[in-house]
C-alpha cells in the first residue's frame, strides 16, 4: 500500500476519500474580489484545497517578438495566435501581493492553498509565505532546475506530467526524491484543453500504473471541459487527488475559460465523487460502461493526441537572456530557463553553465550546442 500523505489537516491516499482541488488559474480576471468569490464558491462546493499559479510575464518568458516568442498553431485559441507569450501571460497571472491573503482567506473557510511557482523566484516568495506544499506544472515536470529547488524545501510536492514521456517522468520523480522532497504526487494529466473532452485520449489506467511504478499516491488534473471525467478519474481508476478548473461564468472568458467548470458543476463533481466513493454503482448516473471503458483506455505517457504534441512547444527551454560575445562564458547572468522550448532542454542548465560561446550570440536566442565551445 501507498503511503498516505499528511498536509496540514488534510489526508491523501486511496483509503480516504478523494483530495479535491479547485485551480484558480487566470479565471479570476485580475480582479481580487473575483479571486476571493472564486474561493468562497470552491469551499461551498465542497473542495479540499486551492491552487494558484505563481509567476509574472518575466518570470516565465522572455519579452521578445522573435518568431519563436508568437504563438501560432492550428489549435490555438483565436484569441492567442499572433499574440508573444510575454503579453499573453501578463494577462493571465496573479498579483503576488493578493495570495498570501487569498492564502487566508482559504483557510478560514477550511481549505489548504498552495501554488505552482516557475521559477526560484517564486519559490522563495511561497516560502516566506509557509505554504505546506507545492505544484508542478505539466509544463515544468522537466524544468530539472525547478524541481530540485522545490524539492530542497523538503515539502511536499504534487506533479502533473502531462505529456512527458516515461524517460521525463522518471527523471522528474528521481530529482525530486534525490532533492529532498518531501512525499510526492503524481498527476496523470491530459493537456487538451478541449471544450468536448475527448475520451478516447483520457487513458486514464495510466493513474494505477503511476501508482504501481513509483510507488507514489497518483491522481488526476483535469484540464477539459465537463465534470465526467475527473469523476470517473475518482471513483473508477482510482485517483486519490483531483484537480479542476473553476470559474464564475465561462462566457466571460479568459485564457482557461473553455475548459473551465462554473461552481454550480464544481459542487455536483464534487457531489457525485462523494456518492459514489459510498455506492461504486452509481457511476451508473454518471457515464455508461462503454464510456467508462474508453476513459480507462491504456497506460500512457506522453502526447496522445496531435493537440497535445502541438502544445509541447510551450515545454520551457534554455535560452539567451542577453547577447553574448564568442569566447564569453555561460553563466546565470546571459542564459535561464524561459518558455517555450526551442532551446536545448532545461536538464542541460547546469552542464551548460561555465563553457564558452563558440560565436556571437544574439538575445532572446535559444540556446543550442552548435554555439557552444568543447561541448565534450
Amino acid at each position: 500500500m501507498t503511503k498516505e500523505i499528511t498536509i496540514g489537516n488534510k489526508k491523501i491516499s486511496d483509503k480516504q476519500p478523494t483530495f479535491i482541488i479547485a485551480e484558480l488559474s487566470g479565471n479570476h480576471h485580475q480582479n481580487y474580489d473575483e479571486a476571493v468569490k472564486l474561493i468562497k464558491a470552491a469551499a461551498d462546493a465542497g473542495a479540499d484545497a486551492i491552487k494558484l499559479q505563481t509567476y509574472t510575464a518575466d518570470t516565465l518568458t522572455l519579452d521578445s517578438k522573435n518568431k519563436w516568442f508568437i504563438v501560432g498553431g492550428k489549435d490555438q485559441p483565436d484569441a492567442w495566435k499572433n499574440q508573444s507569450l510575454h503579453d499573453l501571460y501578463k494577462t493571465a497571472y496573479t498579483p503576488w501581493d493578493w495570495q498570501p491573503k487569498l492564502k487566508k482567506v482559504a483557510e478560514d473557510h477550511g481549505m489548504l492553498l498552495f501554488s505552482t511557482p516557475f521559477d526560484d523566484t517564486a519559490v522563495n516568495f511561497l516560502e516566506d509565505m509557509n505554504v505546506l506544499f507545492y505544484k508542478i506544472a505539466s509544463y515544468e515536470a522537466i524544468h530539472i532546475p525547478l524541481l530540485k529547488k522545490v524539492a530542497q524545501t523538503g515539502k511536499p510536492v504534487i506533479i502533473s506530467v502531462g505529456f512527458a514521456t516515461l524517460p521525463e517522468v522518471e527523471l522528474a520523480v528521481k530529482t525530486l526524491k534525490e532533492n529532498g522532497s518531501g512525499e510526492i504526487v503524481v498527476l496523470h494529466c491530459v493537456t487538451e484543453y478541449s471544450d468536448n473532452a475527448r475520451l478516447q485520449y483520457m487513458n486514464l489506467k495510466t493513474i494505477a500504473d503511476i501508482k504501481e511504478r513509483f510507488g507514489v499516491q497518483s491522481g488526476f488534473s483535469d484540464n477539459n471541459a465537463g465534470i465526467q471525467v475527473p469523476i470517473v478519474a475518482s471513483t473508477v481508476a482510482e485517483a486519490s487527488v483531483i484537480e479542476k478548473h473553476l470559474t464564475l461564468r465561462r462566457e466571460d472568458g479568459g485564457p482557461d475559460a473553455r475548459f473551465s467548470v462554473e461552481p454550480e458543476e464544481f459542487k455536483q463533481m464534487v457531489a457525485d465523487i462523494r456518492e459514489i466513493e459510498k455506492d461504486p454503482s452509481a457511476i451508473n448516473k454518471v457515464a455508461s460502461e462503454e464510456e467508462v471503458g474508453t476513459m480507462i483506455g491504456n497506460t500512457h505517457y506522453g502526447p496522445a493526441s496531435e493537440k497535445e504534441e502541438e502544445n509541447t512547444l510551450f515545454r520551457p527551454s534554455i535560452w539567451v537572456k542577453k547577447p553574448i560575445k564568442k569566447g564569453e562564458v555561460l553563466t546565470t547572468d546571459n542564459i535561464r530557463v524561459a518558455r517555450p522550448k526551442h532551446g536545448l532542454a532545461p536538464k542541460y542548465f547546469d552542464e551548460v553553465l561555465g563553457k564558452k560561446a563558440s560565436k556571437d550570440i544574439e538575445e532572446a536566442t535559444p540556446l543550442s550546442w552548435g554555439v557552444i565551445e568543447n561541448r565534450f
